[in-house]
């Protein structure tokens, strides 16, 4: 069953006047969030105890909107309640995926939690800061917030290189241009087609003759070993001629390692 159904389903269950919210809404809206087995509504009167249906009570001024058919919280409200039960990094990848679907855009948002009040507002509005426009993926958005919480400078989201068509030639992830440095996650584990595999080797060579450096990070570099990661951009970063200041451990709140990774990023 969709999330669609599945919604409408849990709409009419709960009666008059409700609307969905939270994990629910964020999916309508094509957001990325952690899996919720419980379809989210909000509405007033007694909570009906229902399997597969988490309640939850309207707050004030609680933005409502209707989407595809559907009531249910507001994109941008969705994003703010969604910081009662997130983690940062979890929030900063829903306000990247939503920017991206163009719910709505980095500015807008700031904008938008910077008028909220309550217990997690702080949160919401550290995470909307730290959103930005034309992230791919969430894996790009974590290896991004890996690198800012250990304090290093933070790399150019979305670098595009068009031909003199102005086609689209290359887009790197992650970028320290200036330096002659990108930092790209990669979640393949092998060529999708030949026709791929070619225009790599070709990227590849062009790159070379730029003199860039493209550095690789996998998804173990990030759940497992997140040092080592930082261990690997630092290397690269003076070896281009970047100042690298000192570490914080804001990192390690964040990405925690596992026992085989190093201790400290060198």
């Amino acid at each position: 069953m969709t999330s669609n159904l599945m919604a409408e389903a849990a709409l009419l269950l709960a009666g008059q006047g409700c609307y969905v919210s939270h994990h629910t809404a964020a999916l309508l809206w094509g957001g990325v969030v952690p899996d919720d087995p419980d379809v989210h509504v909000t509405y007033r009167g007694p909570r009906a105890r229902c399997f597969g249906i988490a309640a939850h009570r309207p707050k004030k001024n609680q933005r409502v909107a209707t989407w595809r058919g559907i009531r249910t919280t507001s994109s941008l409200q969705t994003f703010l309640d969604m910081a009662q039960v997130l983690s940062l990094v979890d929030l900063v990848v829903l306000g990247d995926s939503l920017v991206k679907k163009k719910r709505f855009t980095p500015r807008e948002l700031v904008a938008f939690v910077m008028e909220a009040t309550g217990p997690h507002h702080r949160k919401a509005k550290r995470a909307a800061g730290l959103v930005r426009r034309g992230v791919d993926s969430p894996m790009e958005t974590r290896l991004r917030l890996l690198i800012v919480f250990a304090g290093l400078p933070e790399p150019t989201v979305d670098h595009r290189i068009h031909d003199a068509d102005g086609d689209l030639r290359y887009r790197f992830d992650l970028s320290y241009l200036k330096y002659g440095l990108i930092i790209e996650y990669d979640g393949r584990q092998h060529a999708e087609s030949t026709e791929q595999w070619h225009g790599d080797l070709d990227r590849d060579e062009q790159l070379d003759d730029w003199h860039i450096r493209r550095l690789v990070v996998v998804s173990s570099g990030i759940f497992n070993t997140p040092g080592k990661t930082l261990a690997r951009i630092t290397k690269a970063m003076r070896e281009r001629g970047m100042t690298v200041p000192p570490l914080s451990d804001e990192w390690r709140r964040h990405f925690p390692s596992r026992p085989w990774d190093v201790d400290v990023p060198a």
